[in-house]
């Protein structure tokens, strides 16, 4: 399958495969980053609207690419730009506390990003809930860490607290899930998405008798 050029993408390249966009996406530095494109400079539009911000030829021979969430993990810097309804589906993992934190540099590096990469996100979902309750945009927010009680809706799946903050705190990782795990993932995610969207966006929208696992039911 092929992807969609962005308008700022050379046209020859828009046969590239969908398996490079989610690698791309898939970036994380150190480990995984950096996803690199190999480009003709002269390909690019001479004439593009507006006039691109970068126009220096050594930045067209190659496209170096991360994970988009080193810079906007919630992916709203564009939707924000170009949409009135923003729907924000937020799966990052809670920041736990750590009783004995690491004195290493590595260690006490790590820590300090994480710490700092929770907070940019903490700011930017008040800022997003913020612009929703004053109607500046239209949209919900849910996130992984969401206690669905929150949206005072009573027909929403009924989801204890405990088990969805357990569910948060799966770790990130690059081997698989068990089967079990997986499917209380999907079915929280299921679930959460289906309260803020029935709550704020479709309002009308009918109940679900369950989550498609049936890890959560309805009350």
């Amino acid at each position: 399958m092929s992807i969609k050029p962005f308008s700022w993408f050379p046209s020859e390249y828009s046969d590239r495969l969908l398996a490079t966009a989610v690698g791309a996406s898939s970036a994380f530095p150190p480990v995984l980053a950096p996803c690199e494109l190999n480009l003709d400079p002269n390909s690019f539009d001479p004439n593009l609207q507006p006039p691109p911000v970068i126009t220096n030829p050594d930045f067209r021979n190659k496209i170096v690419l991360a994970d988009g969430g080193v810079y906007d993990n919630l992916g709203l810097e564009t939707a924000w730009k170009q949409n009135k309804t923003v729907l924000v589906s937020d799966g990052g993992g809670l920041l736990g506390g750590e009783a004995d934190p690491a004195g290493d540099w590595l260690g006490m590096t790590n820590r300090v990003l994480s710490i700092i990469y929770n907070q940019v996100g903490s700011l930017r979902k008040r800022w997003v809930i913020e612009f929703f309750s004053n109607h500046i945009r239209d949209g919900s927010y849910w996130g992984i860490g969401t206690d669905i009680r929150n949206y005072d809706l009573p027909t929403a799946l009924v989801c204890p607290i405990d088990i969805t903050t357990r569910l948060a705190q799966t770790a990130t990782r690059l081997t698989s899930l068990d089967d079990t795990a997986q499917q209380q993932l999907i079915d929280w995610g299921y679930a959460v998405c289906d309260a803020a969207m029935r709550r704020w966006v479709v309002l009308d929208a009918p109940a679900p008798s369950q989550s498609p696992y049936g890890t959560f039911k309805k009350p």
